[in-house]
């Protein structure tokens, strides 16, 4: 699947301001690396079912055993190890001549605080270490998931080594004198570094994953069934956006026969937080995670092109109709190669006159509806517009429900069949006042 920078910013997937996006809500990382490879991973969805099922199953694992995750690594532990490899501190046994025990004390009276710093590391190396065993040996089975057992088995590899099994046994045994420390140490920094940066970049990747997975378990997401068909459909129920504090749930199927949904609604009714779920919830869907819904079944898609956020240029001169124009263009061009893609309209033509913005959604409806290989969600303040196409079978119309009770607009927030009604620009502005203080202009 492919979005691109426009619809991860539409969808909230990353945002500006960084708290309100939906990768800062699901980021359950304990390391800055794990939190790169996490951003690495929503960056690029999967390219098919077998590689989404497989990212199921290995998250499913890792809840299954998610009390034994080993605790011994720490965001601490990953940051004084990469400055212990960075260190540029010659090892003691570069001192020429003398044996190991008299380097030693000289080391540690000459340079006591590169000792220090060397003491202090090698702990972290040896929790580093530690883990990994822990890892492998809780883990990595002839039942572990693929995608998890290509990086268990390289750490299983690693600890492996002659100077990794050393110090696990050393540790094992007992106290490591100083004297072993720094021994361990010249072969660590001048045989290993490289080794043991594999291993901080294979924690970074268990920690984005273990991330996902306590994610899934937090929000109780639910992992998706998919279904490999050549037509794209979505069947979802109580469905619901994850970011919102109190979501309302909704049950929504779109298919070859009903693939273009005509939302209409007043504002702030419901119509862009319900367009957001969806897209959210299959995006998440095609990164392998459990998605915001009780059940929900899908086909594999190629794409989200969102056209929710339109904004001018004035740097190019542009206008806001011109951009919307050109988004609508680039969706086109797009979505015309055959595969299957999520299409989400919010509020099309906003930028024009009624009558203008009226043909023009007119001309772009229909010539979508052309389209075999998409399913298409669109919203529209033009009520009108869907009178002329309601003998059109494959659209499924939805209207999001708002009531009017002693001149009080009131929200019910729910999803009905058919077209709203209600026209309530005039009631919001005699309910916020607007009308009154226009009358107090002198």
């Amino acid at each position: 699947m492919q979005l691109d920078k426009t619809s991860y910013y539409d969808l909230s997937i990353f945002n500006r301001d960084e708290e309100f996006s939906l990768f800062h809500r699901l980021d359950f990382t304990t390391t800055t690396g794990g939190r790169d490879y996490l951003r690495k991973l929503f960056s690029t969805p999967l390219q098919d079912i077998t590689a989404i099922e497989n990212r199921q199953r290995a998250l499913q694992y890792i809840l299954e055993q998610e009390d034994k995750w080993p605790s011994i690594i720490s965001n601490g532990t990953i940051v004084v190890v990469e400055n212990y490899m960075e260190a540029q501190i010659e090892p003691v046994s570069s001192t020429e001549g003398l044996s190991l025990t008299i380097s030693t004390l000289l080391y540690k009276t000459m340079y006591a605080p590169d000792n220090g710093f060397i003491k202090f590391s090698f702990a972290q190396l040896v929790n580093l270490v530690k883990g990994f065993r822990a890892f492998v040996e809780t883990f990595n089975s002839d039942k572990t998931p693929k995608e998890l057992k290509y990086l268990l088995d390289r750490a299983a590899h690693l600890l492996h080594l002659r100077d990794f099994s050393e110090i696990l046994e050393a540790d094992d045994s007992g106290k490591i004198s100083n004297r072993e420390i720094l021994r361990y140490d010249h072969h660590i920094r001048k045989k290993h570094k490289k080794l043991v940066w594999e291993l901080l970049d294979l924690y970074k990747k268990l920690d984005a994953y273990y991330a996902m997975a306590k994610a899934i378990k937090h929000y109780n997401l639910k992992f998706p069934t998919f279904e490999n068909k050549p037509q794209p459909f979505i069947a979802a129920q109580q469905l619901y956006h994850l970011i919102i504090p109190q979501p309302v749930a909704y049950d929504i199927t779109l298919d070859q026969q009903s693939h273009f949904l005509f939302l209409t609604g007043a504002n702030m009714a419901g119509k862009t937080t319900f367009i957001k779920a969806i897209g959210v919830a299959v995006f998440l869907a095609h990164i392998g995670m459990g998605v915001p819904a009780q059940q929900m079944q899908l086909s594999f898609f190629h794409g989200i092109f969102s056209n929710i956020q339109v904004q001018d240029n004035i740097f190019k001169g542009e206008s806001y109709f011109f951009s919307e124009v050109q988004r609508i263009k680039n969706t086109i061009i797009q979505i015309n190669n055959g595969k299957n893609w999520l299409v989400l309209i919010d509020e099309m033509f906003k930028g024009t006159n009624v009558e203008d913005a009226r043909n023009c959604s007119l001309a772009v409806i229909r010539g979508l509806l052309r389209s075999t290989n998409c399913l298409f969600i669109l919203s529209t303040h033009l009520y009108e517009i869907a009178d002329e196409l309601q003998k059109e079978s494959k659209i499924l119309f939805k209207y999001f429900e708002s009531q009017v009770i002693d001149d009080d607009l009131q929200f019910t927030y729910q999803l009905k069949d058919g077209i709203a009604k209600e026209k309530i620009g005039y009631l919001i502005l005699k309910r916020e006042k607007v009308l009154d203080l226009l009358q107090e202009i002198k």
